[in-house]
């Protein structure tokens, strides 16, 4: 039976160019269309994407033993982000019952002033990136509380979700602690420390303009009654624990940061923490009310509609939609790769490339398509290393240059696509439509314009040139 199985898969056929350049095309248009013009929720599009490519790949000759392998390996890669995904979604719960997340709500209106907010999100958004390493978790803690405090003062939700997606992502992407960041740095083969040194050219300036550009949209900010503000500070304060004792888990996720623990136990660690927290402050509080409110989130009482509705939220039951989402996602990149659609394509990039500057382009628009077709940003930095990193060594590049190109336009990128791993989880998160935040989450598109103009000025060393023409 095994080595009918081997036969039949020794038999696929190969998929050329072209045919994998209208396979793609036909994909990124359905899920285009049903997506963003007709405005669906991913699930669908990506559910009929993956079906009619698995049909497609029957009738072109692949056996059900290799449709069904590429599925299985594609979801074999998102195994961790599925378990992120339901751990954080605990942890927004648990954050909530703690008072840790209405505190830092509290503690924000009292610092914060209207004119200067978009700033202040984009900056400390970013310190938390830098210090826990973690976009998700950023997004997660700190940009539920911003989104809270957005809204009271009457800005725009799209407009506070993509300055503060910008921040976690920037944060992120130079923090030592990030897996993208050590992933990007692994694939090079070079220390996590020179990676970063690279980065830096091209992730300064983008901070730098995001801050400018984020302070001219605020000082255009419109200005809010005090009322509503003190408002909200009341309802928080009579309706949840607020003291700086509840900010206790957020310190113990930092520490477990810089301590190396990986995400999922640190997660895992962080919301049981502020779940006994918050039981140490209402002891009356029944175990079975604690892990109803692991699985469905926390549901707010206030009376405030605008707390209330805030501030219910998390759980494991929210992450479900996203997840079903994700596996989708991570089948039909599965099926691309195992079908070498995607191989193909890069293929046929990489034999194009002569110089530098093209290398660096061609770099950057497969780690952009490999997150738009694929939508999983480890992906998107595998693929194009493993695929470009001979060219880099052929040319008498440094390594750190691909690995730079690998965390701006293949991280960074994977939060302005829709049905990413990414896009979807700030989706959830934040309650927002992925269309409305994009437009204003600067940093990813700049970035990855730097990274492609740095790799235009970079020159072939003389030793290198001197070998090809001979």
């Amino acid at each position: 039976m095994n080595l009918f199985k081997k036969h039949r898969q020794a038999t696929d056929p190969t998929l050329g160019f072209g045919e994998s350049l209208i396979v793609l095309t036909v994909i990124l248009c359905i899920l285009g269309y049903l997506i963003i013009v007709r405005q669906q929720e991913p699930q669908a599009p990506l559910f009929i994407a993956f079906t009619l490519l698995a049909i497609y790949g029957r009738l072109r000759g692949f056996s059900w033993d290799t449709v069904m392998d590429g599925m299985r390996s594609g979801l074999r890669a998102g195994v961790d982000p599925l378990i992120i995904f339901l751990s954080i979604g605990v942890l927004i719960a648990t954050w909530i019952f703690s008072g840790t997340i209405p505190t830092i709500m509290y503690f924000g209106f009292e610092i914060i002033s209207v004119k200067f907010f978009l700033p202040t999100v984009f900056i400390v958004c970013t310190l938390v990136g830098v210090a826990c390493g973690s976009s998700f978790t950023t997004v997660s803690t700190m940009g539920i509380a911003f989104i809270g405090i957005g809204a009271t003062l009457k800005i725009n939700p799209g407009l506070t979700a993509g300055v503060i997606v910008s921040g976690a992502f920037c944060g992120s992407n130079i923090s030592p602690l990030s897996g993208t960041t050590n992933l990007a740095a692994s694939v090079g083969k070079i220390s996590i420390y020179e990676h970063i040194k690279a980065l830096m050219i091209t992730d300064i300036p983008a901070w730098a303009i995001c801050v400018v550009l984020y302070t001219v949209l605020g000082l255009n900010s419109k200005s809010v009654s005090l009322g509503a503000v003190h408002q909200m500070m009341h309802g928080l304060a009579s309706g949840f624990w607020i003291s700086g004792w509840a900010l206790l888990p957020v310190l113990l996720l930092v520490i477990l940061a810089i301590l190396q623990v990986p995400a999922i136990p640190s997660l895992g660690l962080g919301s049981l923490f502020a779940a006994l927290l918050g039981w140490i402050h209402a002891p009356a509080t029944s175990i079975s009310t604690i892990t109803k409110t692991i699985m469905m989130g926390f549901v707010s009482h206030t009376g405030d509609k605008t707390i209330d509705t805030l501030l219910s939220k998390g759980g494991i039951s929210s992450m479900l939609t996203s997840l079903a989402l994700i596996v989708f996602a991570l089948a039909l990149g599965g099926l691309l790769i195992k079908f070498n659609i995607i191989g193909a394509i890069i293929d046929h990039l990489s034999s194009a490339i002569q110089t530098p500057g093209r290398l660096s382009l061609a770099t950057a628009i497969t780690c952009v398509g490999v997150n738009l077709i694929v939508g999983e940003h480890y992906l998107a930095i595998i693929l194009p290393g493993q695929s470009f990193l001979k060219s880099f060594d052929q040319l008498g590049l440094k390594r750190k240059f691909l690995t730079r190109i690998l965390n701006d336009a293949g991280a960074a990128v994977n939060a302005i696509v829709p049905w990413s791993v990414s896009g979807v989880f700030i989706a959830g998160a934040l309650q927002i439509n992925p269309l409305k935040f994009i437009p204003w989450t600067s940093f990813p598109f700049l970035v990855t314009i730097l990274a492609v103009i740095t790799g235009m000025f970079l020159k072939v060393p003389k030793k290198v040139t001197a070998s090809r023409t001979a």
